[in-house]
């Protein structure tokens, strides 16, 4: 049993030294003093005044108490505790404690409207000072130079020296009645007017036009050729275009109806619905109209028969009545008139709207139904034979199926006397665009292609003196009217004015001509093509010999061997042709 006695002994020698070891612990535990008599260095019992100043962040390591700071209870943190601060009681370094208006002016969010006059801030900068190519401070958007695009045109740029008769025309005359286009494109905005690019570069073109006011003859045509560029137009298929004049008669008529005055003058429908798709302001003068019934339906806008049979009776259309159906003709072909009423008053009235069906000239049927020889055909001849005819002019008036309504732009009070055949100037008619026509300046155009206010040069020989002898009609025109014959892109009617002289002239024109469309530079194709990116360029024949060249002779190593072309080319022994599989394919 000697190994039983070795493990006796071990407990024995363990349990006597084993109260030998406690012992020192046991005296220091008796020795400690009670928790309440600790020094005043424990952070515990040291009340929250008698903490020191320095804050605990900038109190070393070595110098923290032996007690763990998460002892510590929140209420006797020191004083500079940063949770312990009051908001109102931070430094005044601190961002959150200075006032609004005293930050630095540099500060874009923090200066005040009234104080932001700091150059340095781009917010700050009031709207009148900002730059005048600013697109808030023009009123329009930047305009990006691109090519013209009108539908079912030809364009071709031009110079200046090829427009036959440019040097020799009346340009201030022109340069007068541009302005008059000018200022109507001024005031509109482009929420409220034509969203096209000519009408926004036309606006600025017009800016510049108003502030040089006015301009002698060279002055303007400079102004012309520094700010247009001339571009030749015309339909697709066609070298030139179609001109023609009309004028405002002057007619008898009266307010009321009577036994004399009985064929009406109607103003637009408000049934009437403008044709679908219809681009530029105001009426379209192509596209069909349409009628909404009382159900919402859309119908055919009644046609010239079925108005003359009565159809718009007792809805109140009437503007005014005057004599007979020539009198009418004359109105609708013209689209304007003076209508001398039977106090003296003059009533200007214009075009507003058609019915929606194509305009089929009076002449042409008079001239197939052998009524009028075609050398004889004039609108005084025709008219004359409707004075004659009225049973049959009835019959034939039915055969053009369009109709016009007008507007009153003017009454005047001014009296003129009844013989008076040629009215002065500064009472000419008012045109679609609102402004009054320049006689021999002032054209009507199609107005779903072209903005009012664009100038056109225009070269023609117009028999002017005499219906025989023609003389050459170079001249720089303003779009300022439409009417619903007026269509296409090279197609205008020349306004010459009012009375019986303005309508001799305007009747002996249905001529060609060439038109040429002054654009501004903004939307010169030319300009607007020196400006696109060109794709890379590409190597000449010479370059890409030299380079197979200096490929065939350096070292190369063919991992794939390519059956067509390349430096790893199989060489194929020449062949000869398949002559027989040319022959079957030629039969």
């Amino acid at each position: 049993m000697p190994m039983c006695q070795r493990w006796r002994h071990t407990i024995v020698a363990v349990a006597v030294v084993t109260p030998l070891f406690l012992l020192p612990l046991q005296f220091a535990r008796s020795a400690a003093p009670p928790k309440a008599q600790l020094s005043a260095r424990s952070v515990k019992p040291i009340p929250k005044d008698q903490l020191p100043a320095r804050s605990v962040k900038a109190t070393q390591k070595t110098q923290l108490p032996d007690r763990s700071v998460k002892a510590t209870q929140e209420t006797q943190l020191p004083a500079r505790s940063v949770k312990a601060i009051l908001k109102a009681q931070l430094p005044t370094r601190s961002v959150q404690s200075i006032p609004k208006a005293q930050l630095p002016a540099r500060s874009v969010k923090a200066s005040q409207k009234s104080s932001a006059s700091s150059s340095l801030g781009i917010g700050s900068i009031p709207k009148a000072q900002l730059p005048t190519r600013s697109v808030k401070a023009i009123g329009i958007s930047t305009l990006q130079p691109e090519p013209l695009r009108l539908p079912n045109t030809a364009i071709e740029p031009i110079d200046w020296n090829t427009l036959k008769g440019w040097e020799a025309d009346d340009h201030a005359a022109a340069f007068a009645t541009f302005l008059t286009s000018c200022r109507p494109l001024l005031r509109a905005s482009v929420q409220e007017g034509d969203k096209r690019p000519m009408y926004l570069a036309l606006m600025q073109v017009c800016r510049q036009a108003l502030a040089v006011g006015r301009l002698t003859d060279d002055q303007a045509r400079i102004f012309f050729e520094h700010n247009f560029r001339p571009l030749h137009i015309a339909k697709l298929g066609d070298s030139s275009g179609l001109l023609t004049g009309y004028y405002e008669p002057i007619i008898d008529g009266s307010r009321f109806p009577t036994g004399i005055f009985k064929v009406p003058i109607y103003r637009r429908p408000p049934d009437l619905v403008p044709p679908h798709n219809s681009t530029g302001p105001g009426f379209p003068n192509k596209g069909q109209s349409l009628r909404r019934t009382s159900s919402g339906a859309l119908v055919p806008y009644y046609d010239r028969g079925e108005i003359l049979d009565g159809a718009l009776d007792g809805k109140h259309l009437e503007i005014c009545w005057i004599k007979n159906q020539s009198d009418a003709l004359a109105i609708q072909i013209e689209g304007s008139a003076r209508v001398r009423l039977e106090d003296g008053t003059i009533m200007r009235i214009n075009y507003d709207a058609h019915n929606g069906y194509p305009f089929v000239p009076v002449s042409r049927i008079f001239i197939e139904r052998n009524i009028i020889p075609r050398e004889q055909m004039s609108l005084e001849r025709i008219r004359e034979w409707m004075r004659a005819n009225p049973q049959s002019a009835e019959e034939v008036l039915r055969q053009n199926r369009s109709f016009v309504f007008f507007r009153i732009v003017g009454l005047s009070d001014e009296r003129e006397p009844k013989d008076a055949r040629d009215p002065q100037h500064d009472r000419e008619a008012v045109g679609a665009q609102g402004v009054p026509l320049t006689p021999g300046r002032s054209i009507a155009v199609d107005n779903a292609l072209h903005v009012y206010g664009t100038p056109f040069f225009i070269q023609a020989d117009l028999p002017l003196s005499d219906e025989k002898r023609r003389i050459n009609f170079d001249r720089l025109m303003i779009a300022q009217d439409t009417g619903s014959a007026i269509v296409g892109p090279a197609r205008a009617d020349i306004f010459w004015g009012a009375g019986d002289i303005a309508g001799q002239l305007a009747n002996h024109v249905h001529h060609r001509g060439n038109f040429a469309l002054l654009v501004p530079r903004e939307l010169d194709p030319v300009t607007a093509g020196a400006r696109i990116p060109l794709p890379p360029e590409k190597p000449t024949f010479l370059a890409q010999a030299k380079a197979s060249t200096r490929l065939a002779s350096s070292p190369t190593t063919c991992h794939v061997r390519h059956t067509f072309g390349g430096r790893c080319a199989i060489p194929r022994r020449a062949q000869q042709p398949m002559l027989g599989w040319v022959a079957v394919r030629s039969r």
